[in-house]
């Protein structure tokens, strides 16, 4: 009999065997089996009791008597059949908060680029050209971060040990949080932020709000010794009111690790811009993703009393 099924959903290219594996020597009592191949996932589904991987179909929902608990190994859910998920009564975790220190650790290599100029320093090198520069400091500066999820709390709580002022942009700024300042979406609000802000980050997920909050009026109000870093969505900056900003020194570079469109076609201009860092939305791989997604599921089985 199976308790939990792994399916064969592969993420972040690592091997869904490694998870099951993981989950085994977690939760030594409960029967953990992958599915290998569609038949295997059927079969297995038939029976067991938690289910996880990336997505489930409706179809699947419906033959899966025994579900009772599906832990999604992705932090977003919009994805899922949740009509089916709740008539069937399975409940879904998901795996928030399971990218919060490598995106963070991501965000702190781009800062510490362009703060002590270790792009200037890489051309050089390239050149064998010894020549000094200044370098800055994150001390002291201000960093406004546009989402405060778990991924958006964990870079505050890094920015706050470097003694960086911290602006937190949520949608309930009464929840608080890390930062020490909360404001909301309101227009007015963000403007004196973004006024104020020498390292714009954004970690926030794609909303109608969001969806090209970052644009021409921002790149205005921003200081033009401003960086901007990416680990959201690509649509939430207007590429265009991004180029603009980047060629005619609006603002001292910006890190995408996310573009619109995405993959970034070869003939955009950002390829070329030397003030651009680009990472091909990689900031979310990170070696110890399936410990992290066992930590949840550990966590979801107890609480849905399976694991006893």
């Amino acid at each position: 009999m199976t308790d939990i099924v792994v399916l064969r959903h592969k993420i972040h290219g690592l091997s869904t065997r490694d998870y099951a594996e993981t989950l085994q020597s977690r939760v030594p009592e409960l029967d953990v089996a992958l599915a290998e191949t569609a038949a295997e996932e059927r079969e297995l589904l038939s029976e067991a009791t938690v289910a996880t991987g990336y997505n489930i179909s409706p179809e699947q929902v419906e033959a899966a008597d025994s579900l009772a608990l599906f832990v999604c190994t992705f932090a977003g859910t919009g994805h899922l059949p949740t009509e089916a998920l709740e008539s069937n009564n399975v409940a879904v975790e998901n795996a928030s908060g399971v990218h919060g220190p490598n995106i963070a650790e991501q965000v702190f290599a781009y800062l510490l680029s362009f703060v002590r100029q270790l792009d200037r320093a890489w051309d050089q090198k390239q050149r064998a050209e010894w020549n000094h520069f200044q370098a800055g400091e994150l001390s002291g500066s201000t960093a406004t971060v546009i989402g405060l999820g778990p991924i958006g709390e964990t870079i505050v709580d890094r920015l706050n040990a470097f003694d960086v002022d911290t602006i937190g942009v949520r949608y309930t700024p009464s929840k608080g949080g890390p930062a020490d300042e909360i404001i909301g979406f309101d227009e007015a609000d963000l403007d004196r932020a973004l006024a104020r802000t020498d390292h714009l980050i954004l970690a926030c997920p794609l909303t109608e709000t969001t969806a090209g909050l970052i644009d021409e009026e921002a790149f205005l109000s921003l200081p033009t010794d401003a960086i901007v870093i990416n680990v959201a969505r690509g649509q939430v900056i207007d590429t265009d009111a991004l180029v603009t900003a980047l060629q005619s020194n609006m603002i001292r570079g910006a890190a995408l690790d996310v573009t619109d469109p995405e993959p970034l076609p070869q003939e955009s201009p950002l390829w070329q811009l030397q003030n651009c860092y680009l990472t091909p939305h990689n900031a979310g791989h990170t070696p110890k993703y399936w410990d992290r997604c066992t930590d949840i599921l550990e966590e979801a089985v107890e609480e849905h009393g399976i694991r006893n």
